[in-house]
């Protein structure tokens, strides 16, 4: 077939754009290709415009408004621009500062970067966010510079002190993550050579409100000990949940700790009192059978696979066979289904430890893995994956479509995945243990893919725990499903979610065929 000169130039375009990005560029400048190879790129869908003369790689298929490929290089970005402009005479507020201290995983709409040579101008961004470029002339020893996702941000000292009062306000869950982490020891200096005493005051009552009573009395001694008069006062504006433990943890595990306390209370007042075991463990097993067709359509359709009934229906009876049918051994939904069915025969088990008297918590902690290797054992194969690329969590990055989360890094994961399965263990509720439990292992988002799969499948089992019937989420609902979870993970309000749950059980425990 005869490749027309267009093509070979997007060709010889696209190892260029491949070869920046194997080297580890994510931002793509003007002088990194030529302006053919940056035009045909362009004009396919390869690249997007970030700002005059700053790109970032995108996918052909992406809508015009989608937000997907600007939250990956967001940070990217904003880093490699600073240091273009500013040399390494840059950092962020102290607002920003505290948010990438506190693991906050979500790019402001504005970011504020101070600078000697900024010029106080604003620049827009993608997705409605922007740049401040604030002039400020300040430095510090160079032992406490430091960077947090490639920004360079204050101490976390000197940014709880420079922030305003406000932050407390606004964002009292990264005030209080940032606090837990403080050894109020580091602020004397600081506070005592700026003399600020009222400053003191605040900074000694939140960490009186979020349970560090002896720090903050620590702190109000040692100024008043200098001659300063301190006053104690409360910033936070909403009662803070209190956190016990003898040392500073994860911000990224302090963060679903706090979650979690501050979410339990909007399931506890959406879901009626658990059932508890059944009766007949039997009949609970076997109307998990007859939901099954019902609930692989649904979950797979969510992910995007194309899901025939028949399909379904083939695999469950064993008459999905790769090895003679050619179309089969090709087809990712075939393999999607066939993998589905061998994780849910897995949850099954789970279920079945569970009514036997293992902790829910536990089973799930010991479980997960396999479930994990069940969905993509297909995949495995068929020669597409590798039994290594099944082996533990996630070791890239991850993006969820246009979220403005972007899922931690894959060091936190592996801070945040036993927490979570603490949190199950301890949790008294089954409809927490299930709402919660879904909801932070999307956020976690621990695997390369098949979260969302996974996070159904958790929710479910922590449901069975309590003797709520199977939920399926319906794809009719994917929309709704997907904003409910958006407004979780960035305005911190779980009520849209726990609601779309519950109403989703009560929409499966009608479905027709149920044994009563």
């Amino acid at each position: 077939m005869k490749v027309s000169p267009a093509q070979r130039q997007l060709a010889e375009a696209l190892k260029a754009l491949k070869k920046l990005q194997d080297s580890g560029k994510t931002v793509i400048k003007t002088g990194d290709l030529t302006r053919l190879q940056r035009e045909a790129l362009l004009k396919n869908g390869f690249l997007r415009q970030i700002i005059r003369g700053w790109y970032m790689p995108s996918r052909p298929d992406e809508d015009p408004g989608d937000t997907t490929s600007w939250y990956a290089v967001a940070k990217d970005f904003i880093r490699e621009y600073c240091d273009d402009r500013f040399g390494d005479k840059w950092h962020a507020s102290p607002e920003y500062s505290i948010l990438l201290h506190a693991g906050n995983t979500i790019t402001p709409n504005q970011v504020t970067i101070y600078s000697p040579k900024a010029t106080n101008g604003v620049i827009q961004l993608p997705a409605g966010c922007s740049i401040l470029d604030y002039r400020k002339n300040e430095e510090w020893p160079e032992q406490r510079k430091q960077i947090i996702g490639g920004i360079r941000v204050m101490p976390l000292t000197l940014a709880l002190i420079r922030v305003s009062e406000a932050f407390f306000k606004n964002f009292p869950r990264d005030a209080q993550i940032a606090l837990h982490q403080l050894d109020p020891s580091e602020l004397f200096g600081d506070l005592l050579e700026g003399g600020h005493s009222s400053i003191a005051g605040r900074l000694a009552g939140a960490l009186r409100v979020i349970g560090r009573e002896e720090s903050g009395e620590e702190l109000i001694n040692t100024l008043r000990a200098a001659g300063y008069t301190v006053a104690e006062t409360n910033p936070f504006s909403v009662v803070t949940p209190e956190l016990k433990f003898e040392r500073a943890q994860s911000p990224y595990v302090l963060r679903i700790r706090l979650m979690w306390k501050e979410m339990r209370d909007t399931v506890l007042t959406t879901f009626p009192k658990e059932p508890g075991p059944p009766a007949s463990i039997e009949k609970f097993m076997e109307n998990l059978e007859i939901i099954y067709k019902n609930d692989a359509y649904h979950s797979l359709s969510i992910e995007g696979y194309r899901v025939s009934d028949d399909l379904i229906l083939r695999v469950a009876n064993g008459d999905w066979r790769p090895e003679v049918n050619a179309s089969d051994s090709e087809a990712k939904n075939a393999m999607a289904a066939r993998g589905y069915w061998l994780a849910h025969n897995e949850v099954k088990e789970t279920i079945r430890k569970i009514f036997s008297g293992v902790n829910p918590g536990e089973a799930y902690r010991v479980d997960h893995a396999t479930w994990y290797r069940k969905l993509w054992e297909p995949s495995v194969t068929a020669g597409l994956l590798r039994p290594a690329d099944l082996a533990g969590y996630r070791n890239y990055p991850v993006y969820i479509k246009n979220a403005a989360h972007v899922p931690p890094s894959k060091e936190a994961v592996r801070e945040m995945m036993p927490e979570l399965c603490d949190l199950l263990k301890s949790e008294a509720s089954a409809a927490v243990r299930a709402v919660l439990g879904h909801f932070i292992f999307v956020y976690i988002h621990p695997y390369m893919d098949g979260n969302g799969r996974l996070g159904r499948f958790l929710m479910n089992v922590m449901f069975a725990s309590g003797g709520f019937p199977w939920t399926v989420l319906n794809v009719e609902r994917r929309k709704e499903y997907m904003t409910a979870l958006d407004a979780a993970t960035s305005r911190g309000d779980l009520k849209p979610f726990a609601q779309f749950i519950y109403e989703s059980m009560t929409e499966s425990a009608n479905l027709p065929g149920l044994k009563r």
